[in-house]
This record gives C-alpha cells, sequence and structure tokens, in this order.
C-alpha cells in the first residue's frame, strides 16, 4: 500500500452516478461505499496509487446502488470483507454472494485493524443509513453525504473531526427551477433527502462555532463537499456559499466530483 506514515482520504467518486472514498493509516486502507463498476473503482485506485489487493474492508453506509454497485465484484475477486448493517444487508438486492460479512450497529463503534469506526445513524430514505467518524489515533475524519437534515446526533458526531466529508447537494433555487419532477424535488428537499448548500453552510458554522471561554477548540483543518447534484448545483456554487460558514477560519475546501478521483489528503 503506497501511502505515507499519515491519514489520508480521496474521494474515488462522489455524486448520483456513483459513490467511493479511500481512507487509509500506514497499515490499513478501506472503501467507504463502492457505488461504481469493480473495474471502475480498481482503475480510480490505481490513479491515486491504491490497489484493491490491500483493502481491509468496504464500509457500507446504506442500499442506494449509487453506493453498493462495485462492493460484492470486489469483495468475491480479492477477499474483501463487508462492513454492513443487518438491516442494509438484507436490502441490498445486488450485493451477490458474499462471504466475508461482518456487521455493525448504528451507536456501536469497532476497529478495522489500526481504525476505530464510530457509525452513527443519519436521516435519509434508506432502511439503515449511517454515517461515519474513521479515528487513527488522534486524528479523526467524519463522512455524512445522503442526509436530509443534520440532526444532533450528527452534529455531535462531527464535532470534533479534523477532515469532513460532507453533503453539499444542491442549490434550492436551481432545485425548484430545474427540470425534475415534482415528486423528486419534493423529495430531495425532505428531512430524509439531501443536504442543500445553505445547510452544509450553516452546519459547518455551527460546528466552527465557540464560547471563547470553552476549552473546547474546534480541531477541523478539511471540508470536502460531497454529493453533488450534476443537474441542482455546481461546484463554484457549492463552494463560494459553503466558504461562507467557514468565515475564514484558514480550513480548507474541496470539492468532490464524479468523473475522476478527487486530491488525496494527508494529514
Amino acid at each position: 500500500m503506497k501511502t505515507n506514515k499519515k491519514f489520508n482520504i480521496c474521494p474515488l467518486a462522489s455524486g448520483s452516478k456513483g459513490n467511493s472514498v479511500f481512507v487509509s493509516t500506514p497499515k490499513t486502507a478501506v472503501l467507504v461505499d463502492a457505488g461504481l463498476s469493480g473495474v471502475e473503482i480498481q482503475r480510480r485506485l490505481a490513479c491515486v496509487g491504491q490497489t484493491p489487493e490491500h483493502l481491509a474492508g468496504i464500509i457500507i453506509t446504506h442500499e442506494h446502488s449509487d453506493h453498493i454497485r462495485g462492493a460484492g465484484i470486489l469483495s468475491r475477486r480479492f477477499n474483501i470483507p463487508v462492513y454492513i448493517t443487518p438491516q442494509t444487508f438484507a436490502a441490498c438486492k445486488n450485493l451477490g454472494k458474499i462471504d466475508l460479512v461482518n456487521f455493525f450497529e448504528c451507536g456501536t463503534p469497532f476497529s478495522i485493524d489500526e481504525l476505530l469506526v464510530n457509525p452513527f445513524s443519519i436521516s435519509h430514505d434508506a432502511t439503515d443509513p449511517a454515517g461515519l467518524t474513521l479515528a487513527y489515533g488522534e486524528r479523526k475524519i467524519g463522512i455524512a453525504t445522503d442526509l436530509g437534515i443534520a440532526t444532533g446526533l450528527v452534529k455531535e458526531h462531527l464535532k470534533h473531526c479534523h477532515v469532513l466529508y460532507i453533503e453539499s447537494n444542491h442549490d434550492p433555487e436551481m432545485l425548484i427551477n430545474g427540470g425534475y419532477p415534482w415528486f423528486l424535488k419534493q423529495r430531495v428537499k425532505s428531512r430524509t433527502g439531501h443536504l442543500s448548500n445553505m445547510d452544509t453552510r450553516d452546519l459547518l458554522a455551527e460546528i466552527l462555532d465557540q464560547d471563547p471561554s470553552a476549552e473546547f477548540i474546534p480541531a477541523l483543518e478539511h471540508v470536502i463537499l460531497a454529493h453533488l447534484s450534476e443537474e441542482n448545483n455546481c461546484p463554484k456554487k457549492a463552494a463560494i456559499e459553503v466558504a461562507k460558514g467557514l468565515n475564514g477560519s484558514g480550513v480548507s475546501l474541496y470539492v468532490a466530483g464524479p468523473d475522476h478521483p478527487g486530491e488525496m489528503i494527508s494529514f
């Protein structure tokens, strides 16, 4: 596994066409979701100097096809364990036979070698959707895409992260004025749909806000905007709006896209 001695995260794909995130420590590498074909995930891993043979697991956040498409074939081809909740596993129709299944429950942390994974429940129209934090030593990554609202539970888990991979799905005006049918617009806007740029802006502002007398100092260093709608958003709009919530804090801001891997962030 060709990584340095730091904690690493790299979006391989983000959006309605497919989602997958590479996370690694010096000794452990995992995918969070595998929503592209197995061949395409292999290709994108190669683009960032990685191979599936070194993956210690694939963590599935929920059963929608843009998060699971390549998980089964990768697991079978390279003997990679799949980590998934029992409810999500039961809801997956296209995984195929998987011999290496490890079940987890939201609210109960588990380890994959050097990584401590803490799954938490999120609000989305799936059977048992999960957000995650992944910790290595004192460093922590938060991953929360596909959530209609940022609940108090979500905020609590994300507050102490050094890197956030967070949904910024749509611009409300583009959504309302766009070509989606009305029922789909309502789904996206709902409490079990997706966060808007403004929602994400406000969430980050709250995470970074602190009482001057409090001992807690926000740890956040990097934010990666994920799951942007190609029809109802654009990277520039998302970055400009979300940056308002960062308020000159010095946090680095990135936008993950659907067509090629993003930057490998090491910290």
